[in-house]
């Protein structure tokens, strides 16, 4: 039987929830990547390193003996400071998130002025202790041109500080590609959905609740021009997931919660994605390979393997409606 082995496979933009949720979700990531970094929008929000590795033990509760290192981050707020960021990296918390106030799922407690004096009194901090900066880049305008409307905003940070890591979270707009190719300490995460969907996935047909995500999904176009870059293992990109957990209740009710949750199907999705394109062979470095070089993390002994089986993913999972539910993928875990 055809069979692949992936060595040490990153999610590098993942929300585990908390509570409940964790619990039942966190097992899915853990079985199929080394290591995830994990979003800190809970709420309330992980504002500091002691809520950080409180939350880190609850995760790594909910993961069992899975050989699995959940990466955490904080919160991005005027009142972090000093003495709190060195302390992150004592504690090996390397990441912070800007959420700009109002943009997606638990952003209330987000930056409204983005460029202001004290935030980039905090960046200038997060540069001097190689701290890595991971951005929600959208505006509050139009939908489809919010990703595009933050370009600036990206510009503006890439160039004041150039010793900075920067990331691109979860880009969606093919406009977006040049920005990063421009400036060398900007990157990005590209997910699942923003490289195999369309806008016509949501609205096409009948409202499809479970492919409403933010950043939303955009054209064809986008989603043909994203894909590329995946399909290629473009240097500047690495996976982000985003896979982001509602119940199958806060999705079809009128509150329509943005997320989409692909965490239990990733790589046999991602597999069979890239074999259709027959790029199966550059699979490794999207996921793997480009991760250790941007973030400068080590691989670990972790390999997953996959088989040329068809896996037909189920309609609801712990109460959950995943991506491509119903559907039959060509590859499944081994």
């Amino acid at each position: 039987m055809e069979q692949i082995v992936l060595q040490s496979p990153f999610d590098m933009h993942l929300h585990l929830r908390d509570g409940e949720i964790l619990e039942s979700v966190a097992k899915f990531t853990a079985q199929s990547f080394s290591g995830a970094l994990v979003m800190p929008n809970l709420n309330p929000p992980i504002l500091n390193v002691e809520d950080a590795l409180a939350y880190q033990k609850r995760i790594l509760k909910a993961c069992g003996d899975e050989n699995f290192n959940p990466m955490m981050s904080l919160y991005l707020t005027e009142k972090l400071d000093k003495k709190e960021l060195q302390k992150a990296k004592e504690k090996d918390i390397l990441f912070i998130k800007l959420y700009p106030k109002g943009a997606t799922t638990g952003s209330e407690n987000g930056v409204s002025e983005i460029l202001n004096t004290k935030i980039l009194e905090i960046l200038e901090i997060a540069q001097e202790l190689g701290l890595i900066l991971s951005i929600h880049g959208e505006s509050n305008g139009f939908v489809l041109e919010r990703e595009a409307e933050f370009h600036a905003v990206f510009a503006e940070l890439a160039e004041t500080f150039p010793r900075l890591k920067i990331i691109f979270e979860h880009l969606s707009d093919r406009r977006s590609i040049a920005v990063v190719e421009k400036y060398d300490n900007l990157y990005a995460t590209l997910t699942l959905h923003h490289i195999s969907l369309s806008l016509e996935d949501v609205i096409g047909g009948a409202l499809n609740p479970h492919c409403f995500c933010k950043p939303i999904l955009k054209t064809p176009k986008d989603k043909d021009a994203l894909l590329q870059i995946a399909l290629s293992a473009h240097k500047k990109f690495s996976f982000g997931s985003d896979s982001a957990p509602h119940l199958q209740s806060n999705k079809e009710n009128a509150k329509g919660a943005a997320g989409i949750f692909t965490a239990p199907i990733l790589l046999p999705a991602l597999a069979t994605l890239f074999e259709t394109h027959k790029s199966l062979e550059n699979l490794e470095n999207f996921i793997s390979g480009n991760a250790q070089k941007i973030y400068g993390i080590r691989a670990t002994d972790k390999q997953v393997k996959l088989i040329k089986k068809p896996m037909t993913i189920p309609q609801v999972i712990e109460g959950i409606v995943p991506l491509y539910a119903g559907k039959t993928l060509a590859w499944s875990f081994g």
